[in-house]
């Protein structure tokens, strides 16, 4: 992974129903990014034009053979080169992830009301004489050079790819042949490239010897992610999860399509211990039908809150570490961010399907939107009433609709569903496009 470019209801009745408006419930598990291999994670956070890019190094080895190479727009200064710590990504990681909440019914003989409810050390190393001289027969500038924590940074500038490629390879950069084509539409738009390598001496002073993610801020028109360079390496399929921070609302691709997870389906309840897995085998299946040149919406809400949580919204202090730099005001570090919006977009792609870099905007959209899949658990007791005899009827119609749910979106046998569910097979068909209270009801 040498040179990949991402381091990386109001209701009243005698049953409970589903829902869509309502997000209540108790939160039983979750589906983050580390049920994906070979999954790059980049937090985007953006204002006016202002982009503050975030990269979770996802590197394994030895650390003397990581190197990494960014096109970015200007010529950074050390000020705008920072690093973090991973920890701030998997709180957003948790806090944004799909996630499987339970319900409980009631006893069905009861009537019941339900309410909805961001220093780096200040000395800057001199490129040597003869790294210089190779530079400069090669067409390449080498503009700025810093040492950041555990990371030494260049910024660079080519006349063409192949002086550039050339003198990254002299200097340890295994860029293959076929990044020539994709370097040169980089330099054709005036970029410049950020590189980095391990600081070995640093980094053997460090406890815990885990690379933590650099950051990069910049004033840019164009709000983009360069995921070009990441397909070059690649032998198959990558997934990447964008986590984009803003004021405005919802974040989505201007040049891809996309679309919103499934999300609100009630399944059967034996999926409480194998959530890693359906969601991994769903989100396989959806790409299948719906391509892998899109991006997928899985969470899109206000920082402020959340329901149900699969995590704590993130402190300022936290979304200060993480790139936020309109909410850092006075007051409690560790009081929840306002005025920030997060979105979650996950792909998985190839260089086939992703030709170009992904072209990003901020909407105005600040509608809520999460990934979640609900349980619901029948009543177990013994009470006796007629709504008692009406609810086991409508019981068994609920539970196959939740085993065709799961196969649905899953791809899975139905029969194997069934099974594990404990689910008969139904005499006559029942269509998941009825919603289940309008069977309920009779209606």
């Amino acid at each position: 992974m040498a040179t990949k470019i991402i381091f990386k209801s109001l209701g009243l009745g005698v049953f409970l129903v589903s829902q869509a408006g309502a997000f209540c419930g108790f939160y039983v598990a979750k589906a983050g990014t580390d049920l994906f291999n070979k999954a790059s994670k980049v937090v985007l956070v953006r204002d006016e034009n202002k982009t503050v890019i975030t990269m979770a190094n996802d590197f394994e080895g030895d650390a003397k053979n990581f190197a990494l190479v960014v096109p970015v727009p200007e010529v950074l200064s050390k000020e705008q080169i920072h690093v973090t710590e991973n920890k701030y990504i998997d709180h957003l990681d948790a806090y944004t992830a799909p996630r499987l909440v339970e319900y409980f019914d009631e006893d069905p003989c009861q009537t019941i009301r339900f309410l909805s409810r961001y220093t780096s050390e200040e000395s800057q190393l001199g490129a040597s004489n003869g790294a210089m001289v190779d530079a400069q027969n090669l067409g390449v500038k080498i503009e700025a050079q810093y040492s950041v924590e555990e990371y030494d940074v260049m910024i660079l500038s080519g006349k063409e790819s192949q002086g550039l490629l050339t003198w990254l390879r002299q200097e340890g950069y295994a860029l293959p042949e076929a990044t020539a084509p994709v370097v040169e539409s980089y330099l054709k738009q005036g970029l410049f490239f950020f590189v980095a390598k391990v600081n070995l001496d640093k980094m053997a002073l460090r406890a815990d010897k885990y690379l933590r993610p650099l950051q990069v801020a910049f004033e840019s028109p164009k709000f983009s992610l360069p995921v070009r360079l990441g397909t070059v390496n690649s032998k198959g399929t990558q997934d990447l999860f964008v986590f984009a921070l803003t004021k405005k609302g919802r974040v989505e691709a201007s040049n891809y399509r996309t679309i919103k997870i499934p999300s609100g389906q009630e399944l059967p309840t034996y999926l409480k211990n194998e959530f890693s897995t359906f969601y991994q085998d769903m989100y396989s299946e959806l790409v299948r039908k719906e391509g892998m040149d899109k991006l997928y919406l899985e969470y899109a809400w206000d920082m402020g809150w959340c329901d149900p949580c699969a995590a704590d919204p993130l402190s300022k202090q936290e979304l200060s570490n993480l790139g936020v730099f309109w909410d850092s005001g006075s007051g409690n570090a560790r009081a929840r961010g306002q005025n920030v919006y997060v979105t979650r977009l996950h792909a998985r792609y190839t260089s086939e399907s992703f030709p170009a870099d992904i072209q990003f905007q901020v909407t105005p959209n600040k509608e809520n939107f999460q990934g979640r899949y609900i349980l619901r658990h029948p009543w177990t007791g013994n009470s006796e009433c007629e709504a008692q005899k009406k609810y086991q009827n409508t019981l068994l119609i609920r539970q196959e609709q939740e085993a065709q749910s799961l196969a649905s979106l899953t791809g899975w046998n139905i029969a194997n569903i069934r099974k594990k569910a404990q689910v008969s097979e139904p005499t006559k068909e029942i269509s998941i496009s009825t919603p289940f209270w309008e069977k309920l009801w009779g209606n």
